[in-house]
């Protein structure tokens, strides 16, 4: 609560008693006595050390809780409920966001990277190739695969530019710029910033891991034309809505908009306005590699959609950003 004005109060002892008498119209201006004291002087403000406001923003980030944490799936629901009752018939219909298996962050964001733009099946079997390479899951660390040259990778099928975007994730872990324990650790925004700097990785890409990798709450793919789609039909518009409106069209979903996105996106496969077919929460496989190839499906029917241009980025933007861009 700010300090009020230092200003003293009528019954200050400091202040004379007022008279009917002016006593400076009687008395000459160089008769008068100096202040006895000095002008009282503007207090100083402390300053908050950097520790204080870095324990403050940590004991933030603690308050979000992972949606992996016991209960909190079902607090969320509740919220969503109360706080956006058009959600209630699509948590009814559907069914709840089923979070996976938690793995270290490097070795979720290599998957991420060997599946972009493969269907499921064909990503899986160059994500066994690539793990055998290393030596097993344990062994998918960077200083390994900064082992690895692109003729190796080239040869179980991963492009030249993949390998690029490999290594590049593994020359950041390798020089300290990332580490698994501070991907966990950073905030939503921070975390948006450090990982989109990878080549390879653009924000829908970062989006999609920190919702079904690292279980963050309040996630909302504002590209994910998907999303875009679904928040025009729940809420009945007249036009899509571009990415810079979508934070103010679902602000009410937080601070679980990560749980609101997943329902959104069943809503929008179940209406068939999607191309995600039923890849979101299909019991086979990884959802997030699931979602990565959804990419194979759009890419075959663009044809039809090329109407569907990102008005800002002036870009194609079917179903969700391609990872990179």
């Amino acid at each position: 609560m700010a300090e009020e004005s230092a200003s003293p109060s009528p019954s200050s002892p400091n202040i004379p008693t007022p008279t009917a008498i002016d006593v400076a119209a009687i008395v000459p201006i160089k008769a008068r006595s100096p202040p006895t004291k000095l002008p009282s002087r503007p207090r100083k403000i402390r300053r908050i050390s950097s520790a204080v406001i870095t324990s403050t923003i940590v004991s933030e980030i603690v308050l979000s809780r992972s949606l992996s944490y016991p209960g909190e799936l079902e607090i969320a629901i509740n919220y969503l409920k109360s706080s956006d009752p058009l959600l209630i018939p699509l948590i009814q219909t559907y069914p709840l966001l089923n979070l996976e298996v938690y793995q270290p962050p490097f070795l979720a964001l290599t998957k991420s990277i060997l599946f972009q733009q493969l269907a499921y099946k064909a990503g899986s079997s160059i994500y066994t190739r690539f793990v055998s390479l290393c030596g097993g899951e344990d062994n998918v660390v960077a200083d390994v695969v900064l082992g690895l040259t692109p003729q190796q990778l080239r040869q179980i099928g991963v492009s030249a530019r993949k390998a690029s975007y490999l290594h590049d994730l593994a020359r950041k872990y390798q020089n300290g710029i990332l580490s698994d324990k501070s991907i966990v650790q950073m905030d939503d925004k921070s975390l948006f910033t450090m990982l989109t700097m990878v080549s390879g990785i653009g924000s829908w890409s970062v989006h999609v891991f920190m919702i079904f990798s690292l279980h963050r709450p309040d996630v909302l793919p504002i590209h994910d034309l998907g999303i875009r789609k679904g928040v025009k039909m729940l809420y009945g518009l007249e036009e899509l809505p571009r990415p810079s409106q979508m934070d103010h069209l679902c602000e009410k979903w937080k601070p679980y908009r990560s749980v609101a996105s997943w329902y959104i996106w069943r809503y929008v496969e179940a209406m068939g306005t999607n191309s995600t077919g039923n890849l979101v929460g299909n019991a086979d496989g990884s959802l997030q590699q699931q979602m990565l190839s959804m990419q194979h499906q759009q890419q075959q029917q663009r044809q039809p959609n090329q109407q569907f241009l990102d008005p800002v980025n002036g870009i194609l933007n079917v179903g969700a950003c391609a990872w990179g861009q």
